[in-house]
């Protein structure tokens, strides 16, 4: 029987993330600030700080300026170095260069060509172009976000319904070309990780990220880490059957919860509740959202309805998993003052869900770009150590 074992290294790395988010929260700060915010040795401060200043993630900047006696170095990230974030969607890639505090610095957005084989190479082209617009930076990697489900140890796309190109190959393309190392993960896990980095999460309590796009998939981070479950297919709440008779889902089934509460579920309400063929194509999501704002009463009752059955989805994650916290990601937290109290109360319907906090991204729509962040820094930081 295998087992699995902490290395001697365990303690350093939780310490030397914790170091680092308290410089990125806190800076400009001290030794002396550090040690007293941690609750660490000032000997173990001066020597994590020292490691993560030599791999050059920190630096030393100008005098705090103190009554008496010796003035101490003041500590702050290195404002040079940054992740080019990639947020994978069916249609459209957004990628931003974002620095390692969580600033967005530039955004674009890549439509992907109608032909899949050709989706990889458009991706890799433009990264490509917007690493050399910012070169005076330090690249120090590349965070990937997908709408599907990998598994990291067999470097396999294991389900994405809802993507038709070969997304898996990107990772491999985009290091040959860019020399930069990727990391790749799913959309929602990665959302999981990035509110214990940027959010208001304190990593301490469990929650669990809803994220909502094309497709809805959540992230679950229990006892300090992801739950990735057998193949890393745990959090597939969006392919839960509700309606068995219901319309058929991208995974084959029919009713799932994506197929009542996904951004493509409120166009399709909107379209149903306009009465009338005059769509020469599909509006999308984010005009109906906007529509939503003016008052447009078609508009409202569409979104209202999508808000209603996320709500009731988010009741059975609440009631199955017992979450402290449960985080919604995408673009319906724009319009959150409008329809959050919806989900909310459907939510609440069950007794048991009493206890669980609900609340929007505190990225707002850029929850995702930043949760790619949160992949590289995690991993660089953990290879920083070693």
């Amino acid at each position: 029987m295998k087992t699995q074992t902490a290395s001697n290294r365990t303690p350093r790395k939780i310490n030397s993330n914790l170091v680092f988010n308290l410089v990125r929260i806190r800076q400009p700060i001290s030794r002396a600030d550090l040690a007293r915010a941690s609750g660490l040795q000032r000997s173990t401060i001066s020597l994590i700080i020292e490691d993560l200043i030599q791999s050059g993630w920190i630096v030393e900047g100008a005098l705090d300026q103190t009554a008496r006696g010796r003035r101490p170095t003041s500590l702050k990230i290195n404002s040079k170095r940054v992740i080019l974030a990639l947020d994978i969607h069916p249609a459209q890639t957004t990628m931003a260069v974002i620095d390692v505090v969580g600033n967005i610095i530039t955004q674009q957005i890549v439509v992907m060509p109608e032909e899949p084989t050709k989706a990889v190479n458009a991706i890799v082209r433009a990264s490509q172009r917007i690493i050399a617009d910012h070169i005076s930076n330090e690249f120090v990697g590349i965070g990937i976000c997908v709408p599907g489900r990998i598994d990291l140890h067999l470097q396999k796309l294991i389900f994405a319904p809802n993507l038709n190109w070969p997304v898996l190959s990107l990772k491999t393309s985009m290091e040959r070309a860019t020399g930069l190392h990727v990391e790749m993960d799913n959309v929602a896990n990665a959302c999981a990780l990035s509110e214990v980095w940027f959010g208001s999460s304190d990593g301490a309590h469990d929650l669990v990220v809803v994220n909502v796009a094309e497709g809805i998939g959540t992230g679950i981070f229990a006892n300090g880490r992801l739950l990735r479950g057998e193949s890393g297919m745990a959090g597939e709440f969006g392919h839960v059957q509700l309606h068995p008779d219901g319309l058929l889902c991208s995974c084959g089934n029919r009713g799932c919860w994506e197929t009542l509460a996904s951004n493509y579920a409120a166009v399709r309400y909107y379209i149903e509740l306009s009465a009338t063929d005059s769509f020469t194509r599909k509006p999308s999501f984010d005009t109906l959202l906007k529509l939503s704002q003016t008052g447009d009463e078609t508009a409202c009752h569409a979104v209202r309805k999508m808000a209603v059955h996320l709500g009731a989805g988010i009741r059975m994650i609440a009631v199955a998993l017992s979450p402290r916290e449960i985080v919604v990601v995408g673009d319906i937290t724009s319009v959150w003052h409008l329809f959050g109290a919806v989900i909310e109360s459907e939510m609440r319907k069950d007794s048991l869900t009493k206890g669980a906090i609900l609340r929007p991204s505190s990225g707002g729509n850029t929850a995702r770009l930043r949760s790619a962040v949160a992949l590289v820094l995690g991993d660089a930081l953990s290879r920083t150590d070693n």
